[in-house]
Order: structure tokens, then sequence, then C-alpha cells
């Protein structure tokens, strides 16, 4: 009786270590399948595979952590410029490493050894340098904090500010240092240099002539009109084309081109934006490479992976929520419209690509409609500001100078909405009537300066003198055609401004009180708290600096103001998120 019991118990313990055994291999083989794992072996096997190309230098005691160490020891021949602690080791591995790492230099040469020393006292610099520069780096605090409230989408949006300030300041040094510079130098007589005139002849003279405003009694406020539309004492600064001329500036020694310097600073910023903004969208796309993923991954991330832990405050936090639901919802949304494309019959087919033809013919019109607005606009403001400004109130006069810049803005405004009610009646998914909406707003936000543009044009190339045909311009309305594209950009920079603090203080600010003190209201509650759009915040920013690369050459001086004029917003935002 107590053999076979003690039999069964030895069966019973068999059976529990096999269970045992089985989980534990089944956890291990679930663990080997996670991807951290999986790269792992695959980096491993691969250092490993050039080990035995390459033959084997470094001998380990203990052959248990042969093979690490030879990973190691590999990998360190190979990515020199890493260091120990970037391999994917443990960290008595990398200990073992760096003691037998240790140990070698004594066997090298000396050159070796002063080349190794150099290696990691460079090395150590570059990450001290690195550490001082991080402490200089602007806004650091601020958008930590930002991210630590309101999470990393509403941080993306303020360092992509933050970028646009630094390049703009940048263009403005360019600038500065091979235009204005010369001329400060010549005017002000600081150093012993002077104006090289270039001789030209009877038709360019003529063409050249600019007659300045004739002085008399000013009313008051034109000098504010002058701030707000560039024109009066600022077209006769630095600030505008105008001011420039095509002489050289003569130095002692030699004699500095400041045409020529004009336009190749022009092409050297414009060139240095470009390659700026290539690097920050190749590191962008390698990200999304790397977050590349197949539909069920998707949601597995959405669901385990896809809370923000920056996030801390609780308004923020509720937000978040609803992103999450409204991204799964998206997506199975998504889901049902390929099973309902799929099952589409014919005769649905031709109805559904009638219905986009007719509502992308609807679109078509509005942004047509727009664009005679602005082009209207444009033609009646240039005939009327050609008149006395003291004829005129001020608020009339403002108005004129300013129509095609609020034209602009409302089309900005307006057309959105127009396109968002639109896309419903589409058929399309979620995501892409999201894309679609924002490409059209994109290219409205485009054109719509480019009407300005060719309006202007066409207004200053009408001829209908002869004095005209040889200048090839409308020389008596415009004898600086230059400037006047300087002034149109000058001013949708400032409304642009001007707007972006109207509604935030007008508006927004408000709402939020609003929605803070008054939330027992219904219609509030229905109202519902402000939420920051990254979208259209984005398009926002990215129209203002449109706008900056359009006119700096007819204006120079208009990234320093574009500067400042983001700082503004950065902390108008910023304060405003605060609060929120």
């Amino acid at each position: 009786m107590s053999d076979t019991s003690s039999a069964s118990r030895r069966d019973s313990h068999r059976d529990d270590n096999s269970d045992s055994s089985v989980f534990t291999s089944m956890t291990v083989s679930f663990l080997q399948e996670l991807p951290s794992y999986r790269s792992l072996v695959r980096r491993r096997a691969t250092i490993l595979g050039r080990d035995k190309s390459g033959g084997t230098l470094l001998k380990p005691a203990s052959s248990e952590n042969r093979s690490y160490l030879e990973a190691g020891r590999s990998e360190k021949e190979h990515l020199g410029s890493q260091s120990i602690r970037k391999y994917a080791l443990n960290i008595s591995e990398k200990r073992r490493l760096r003691e037998i790492q240790e140990a070698q230099v004594k066997y090298l040469s000396e050159w070796d050894q002063w080349k190794q020393y150099s290696t990691k006292s460079w090395k150590r610099f570059i990450e001290e340098a690195k550490e001082l520069a991080s402490h200089l780096e602007l806004w650091k605090n601020d958008i930590r904090s930002i991210e630590g409230k309101f999470g990393t989408g509403i941080q993306s949006y303020f360092s992509f500010l933050r970028f646009l300030v630094i390049l703009n300041l940048v263009i403005f040094i360019i600038i500065f240092l091979f235009i204005l510079l010369p001329i400060i130098l010549t005017k002000y007589k600081i150093t012993d240099s002077t104006f090289l005139i270039v001789p030209s002849n009877e038709v360019d003279m003529r063409c050249k002539v600019y007659p300045m405003n004739s002085t008399g009694l000013i009313y008051f406020y034109t000098y504010m009109i002058d701030l707000l539309s560039g024109t009066g004492f600022l077209e006769w600064t630095s600030l505008f084309y105008g001011h420039y001329t095509v002489d050289g500036v003569k130095f002692k020694n030699f004699t500095y081109d400041l045409p020529l310097a004009y336009l190749l600073s022009t092409v050297a910023y414009l060139a240095l934006s470009l390659l700026w903004i290539v690097k920050r969208s190749v590191e962008g796309f390698k990200q999304n490479l790397v977050r590349s993923e197949e539909q069920y991954q998707s949601y597995c991330n959405k669901i385990f992976a896809g809370w923000d832990f920056c996030i801390t405050d609780e308004t923020t936090a509720k937000l978040k929520h609803s992103s999450i639901q409204y991204e799964l919802k998206t997506d199975l949304v998504e889901e049902r419209i390929r099973l309902k494309v799929a099952q589409r019959t014919p005769e649905e087919t031709l109805r559904i690509y009638s219905l986009r033809m007719l509502l992308n013919a609807i679109v078509i019109t509005v942004l047509a409609a727009c664009f005679y607005a602005i082009y209207e606009a444009t033609i009646f403001s240039q005939e009327h500001m050609k008149k006395e400004i003291n004829k005129m109130i001020f608020g009339e006069n403002l108005l004129i100078l300013y129509l095609p810049s609020i034209v602009i803005t409302l089309a900005n405004f307006i057309t959105p909405i127009i396109f968002s009610k639109i896309i419903h009646y589409e058929d399309y998914s979620p995501a892409f009537e999201i894309r679609l909406t924002l490409l059209r707003c994109v290219f409205m936000r485009l054109a719509t300066i480019c009407a300005l543009v060719f309006t202007l044009g066409s207004k200053i190339t009408f001829c209908d003198n002869e004095d005209c045909r040889v200048c090839g311009y409308n020389h008596k309305l415009y004898p600086c055609w230059e400037n006047q594209f300087g002034q149109e950009m000058y001013k949708l920079t400032i409304f642009d401004l001007i707007i972006n603090l109207a509604v935030t203080v007008f508006v927004e600010f408000p709402r939020k009180l609003l929605v803070t003190y008054c939330s027992s209201w219904k219609l509030i509650r229905y109202w519902g708290q402000q939420e920051f759009g990254i979208p259209d915040n984005v398009l926002g920013i990215v129209y203002a600096q449109t706008i900056c690369w359009i006119g700096s050459f007819f204006s120079p001086l208009l990234p320093a103001i574009a500067t400042v004029k983001f700082i503004i917003i950065f902390y108008v935002k910023e304060d405003y998120g605060r609060d929120s």
C-alpha cells in the first residue's frame, strides 16, 4: 500500500514537473517571439558571422560568456564609434568586455595607444559639448512642460514653431551680414568705404525715377497706417527692396558687389531652408518607417501601448481617452467601408463616382470664387490706395489697404468648413477624408498667395503709355514695383499676427473661462472644452512661413519680423495652454 502511494506521489510529482517545464518552455518560447529578442538574436548572429570570417582574437576564460564577449569584441572592431554601453549585453558581460579591452591595451603599440586615447578624448569632448548645447536649447524647459501636461502631439507643434524661429533668425543673420552690414559701414562712415556709382543709360535712368512723397501737413494717424501697411516713412528704410541701390560698395582695398551679394544671399538662405526641412523630413520619415505595422499590430499598439505617459493633466487625459477611442472607431469604420466597397454593385459604383465628380466640381467652384474675390479685392485696393491719404478717414483707408489680406483670411477660414462638410458625402474612409481635406486646405492657403501675386503682377505690368512700354511695367503708378510686392507680403504677415492674437484673446480665452466657471449650464457643457487643433495650427504657421519666403526677396527684413511674430505666437499659445 505504501509502495503504491509512494509511486503515485512520484508520478504526480513527475507530472507536476513536466507541467511546470511545459509552462516554462511555453513562457520562454513566448518571450523569444518578442521583437526585441528576435532583433538581438539577428544582431548577434550577424556579429558572430563576421567573427568567423575575420578570425577571433579574444579568448575569454569562461565558455558560457565566449559568444557574448566575441560579439562585443567584434562590434568594437566594426563599430568603433559606439561605446560599450550601447551594446545589447548585460552588465556583467559589459564589465568583462571592458576588462579584456583594458588588458589588451598594453599589447598595443604607442601609436595605437595614442590613437585610442585621442579617440576616447574626442568622444568625451563631443559628449560634453552636446550636453552643454542642450542647456542652451531654446525653450527647452517650456516645451518639456508642455509635453508633460499635454503629450507629445502638442509638443511637436511647439517644437516645429521653435524650428521656424531658429530658421528665420539664421536667415536674418545671413541678410544682415552680407547686405545690411556693408550699407551701414558705408552710410555711417564706420570704415573707410564709399558707394561705387554704376553708370547707366538714359532709359535706365528714366525708369529709375522714384519720386518721394511731398511733405506737408500729415495727419496723426498717417504714421499708424504707415506702420501697419509699410507705406510712407517705412518705404524708404531698409525694410524694402527700393532702399537698396545697384551701386557697389568700395572699401579701402576691394570693391564689394552689393547687387550680387543680394542675389547670392537670397539663393543661400532659400537653399539652407530647403536642406534643413529635408533633413527634418527624413528624420520623421525614418520614424514612420520604423513604426510601419500591420492592421493587427495597429490594434494591439493602440490598446496596449497607445497611452502617452507624459500626460499629467486631467482634461488632457480625457481628451487622450477620446482620441484613442476615436482611432479605434475609425479603424472599425474603415474595415466596414472595405467590406462595403468589396460588395458594391456596378450601379452603386457608378452612382458614387458620379456624386464625387459633382462634389469635386463644387470644390473647384468654391476655389474659383475665392480666387476671383481675391482678384477683385486686390484690383480695388490698388486703384484706391493711390489716392491722397488725408482725403479718407482712418478706418476706411486702413480697410482698403488691408482688403486683400482680409479676403484671403476669410477664404482660408471659410473654405475648410465647406470642405469638411462636402467630404462626408463622398463616401471615403475616415483616414482618407482627413488626408484629402488637409490637401485641399493646403492647396487653398498656398493658392491664395499665388492668386494675390498673379493679380498684383498683372496690375503692375499693364501698360497704356510709351513710358510703360519702355520700362516694361507701369512706372507711373508703381515707380518701384518690388516695394509693392514687399508691402503686400508685409501686410499679410502683420494681419496674420493680428488675427492669431484676436482669435486667442477674444474667442478661445472667453470660451475657456465659460467652460471652467459655467460648466453647470447645459449649453456651455454641450459647447465643450476648446481643443488644440494641431493640423489647423500647423497649417497656420506653414502659411505664415510661406509668406516669409515669398516676401523676403522684396522685403529683406521680413524674416526678422517673422521671428518676432513666431515668438509672440509661442508665448500666447503657451500661456493659453498653461491655463487650459
